[in-house]
């Protein structure tokens, strides 16, 4: 080992330091999907899996190894956490599909729900409850020094959904536990989803790995246009623009502020989207298809076709495991107004430990609620140009405005953004001078908002460019967007903002 590492040192001017970085957790630089180092692993990671793809057992443990580490260099040492994890759900899981009795059945569906989600509540909300508990009684109780595991939304949610599958006989279980710790900890998706169901997942496992050259080509293409979004598009806006604002909203304009709310807008679906996009082309490559996570939200008419369009793994899990069986829409038009709002209020909650959080999901919970009630006495005409504008840009301008809630840092933030935008005057002439002030990023963030409302069939059409281009060609655009993330690149590589969730 010793003489590998002094050959690196002096042929490749690498120290020993530098390597041992390579594999050891930094918090201040979690391994991410956009990083060089990433993309190092990841290569060295494929080369050997593109070997070991007719070898199902032997795949399944080098996968779920690599997971191992990715989740170690992403979150540290948590990943004991994600083992335990997978055990205890697994053996559960396991009892409760081997008994015959429906009472046995629930009662270990039940028990299984509730460790899971006592886990997440303690990681995630101990601290938001004692320092509500010192607020109402004007107590003193020591907040605990909890780090929240990265990912743990994710994994938590997947493992609920498995056992209320294999509860409903909706699916068959996995064959072994490392099949289900593979399920649960696939790299790909394992921190900041989709996520992804079991009987959608499992069952590709036990089939042959295969990669068409059509696959190969989607997958370059949704790894490059997520690495642009993300790398480009959301670091670059956020950094210079975005952050600074809403770490002091009063210290600048009203027009700034409003600019930067649609930035944020801007910022927060191309952050989650392009990992979304890598995470999809990644298990792509690796011959597995997850679900497609965003659909162009902002071009939505109405709350709910947004949420039809944003994190839609996440939108449709609230719909299957806690508003239907809340009831839905089967108990009435009130229930189903509260449903809706309790649904979203929970799904504000699980965003984060924080009222602003809440109030985010309550408000999008009422926007549903109100929705519907209105369907109920005016039937808007679906094919109406004019119609369809007003009502998208009513939806995108809401949207925006709960998003301030979401970005900012408390409520007092909040309230000062609002405030610092209703006190907008027309001036074009001193608007016309902020954004020379920050004309790159006003330039990336008309880019953005362009691609994101060009009509689907001019996407499809560069798409399919895209894939009909010779590998040569391919290489360049990928090479060249490598390239581009390089040169944008503001500072160090940038969290995801859904890695704290």
């Amino acid at each position: 080992m010793k003489t590998v590492l002094t050959y690196l040192e002096s042929y490749f001017s690498i120290t020993t330091d530098q390597i041992r970085s390579w594999f050891e957790y930094d918090p201040s630089n979690p391994l991410l999907f956009s990083s060089s180092l990433f993309l190092g692993f990841f290569l060295a990671f494929y080369l050997v899996y593109i070997l070991t793809r007719k070898y199902a057992h032997f795949r399944t443990a080098y996968v779920f190894l690599f997971s191992m580490f990715f989740y170690y260099k992403a979150g540290g040492e948590y990943f004991i956490l994600l083992i335990l994890s997978a055990l205890i759900n697994y053996i559960l899981s396991e009892m409760m599909d081997l008994s015959q009795k429906k009472t046995l059945r629930k009662s270990i569906l039940t028990i299984t729900v509730v460790l899971n989600l006592l886990v997440l509540a303690y990681f995630k909300y101990t601290n938001f409850f004692i320092g509500n508990l010192n607020t109402l009684f004007e107590g003193n109780f020591q907040l605990q020094h909890i780090i929240l595991p990265v990912g743990i939304s994710f994994f938590t949610f997947q493992a609920i959904s498995y056992s209320v599958d294999l509860y409903r006989r909706e699916l068959k279980p996995a064959k072994n536990v490392l099949d289900f710790a593979f399920y649960l900890s696939f790299f790909p998706q394992l921190v900041a989803g989709p996520i992804v169901r079991a009987k959608e997942f499992l069952p590709q496992m036990y089939r042959e790995i295969s990669l068409s050259k059509k696959e190969a080509g989607l997958a370059l293409f949704l790894i490059i246009t997520g690495l642009i979004k993300k790398s480009v598009i959301s670091d670059y806006i956020s950094l210079n623009f975005v952050d600074r604002i809403f770490d002091s909203p009063l210290s600048y304009t009203p027009f700034e502020t409003l600019m930067a709310t649609y930035g944020y807008t801007l910022q927060i679906y191309c952050d989650f989207s392009g990992y979304s996009d890598m995470a999809i082309g990644i298990a792509l490559l690796m011959g597995f298809k997850l679900p497609e996570n965003f659909r162009t939200p902002y071009k939505s008419v109405s709350v709910t076709e947004f949420w039809r369009r944003w994190h839609i793994s996440l939108s449709s899990w609230l719909r299957d495991y806690l508003y239907i069986p809340l009831g839905g829409n089967r108990k009435g038009r009130f229930r189903t107004y509260i449903n809706l709002f309790l649904t979203m209020l929970i799904g504000g909650l699980w965003h984060g430990a924080a009222w602003k959080y809440i109030a985010w999901g309550a408000l999008h919970g009422g926007a549903l609620a109100v929705e519907r009630l209105f369907r109920q006495f005016v039937k808007l005409p679906e094919k109406n140009i004019l119609i369809n504008l007003i009502c998208g840009i009513i939806t995108f301008h809401f949207v925006a405005f709960c998003w301030i809630f979401f970005k900012a840092n408390d409520f007092e933030v909040a309230t000062a953004v609002i405030g610092n935008i209703s006190r907008l005057e027309y001036n074009p002439e001193a608007w016309l001078m902020i954004m020379q002030g920050y004309r790159n990023v006003f330039i990336l963030i008309f880019i953005g908002f362009v691609l994101h409302f060009t009509p689907k069939r001019l996407s499809d059409i560069v798409e399919m460019g895209f894939l009909k281009l010779p590998y040569i060609g391919r290489a360049i655009i990928v090479g060249g967007v490598f390239w581009l993330v390089y040169a944008t690149a503001s500072s160090g590589t940038q969290p995801f903002i859904y890695f704290q969730f």
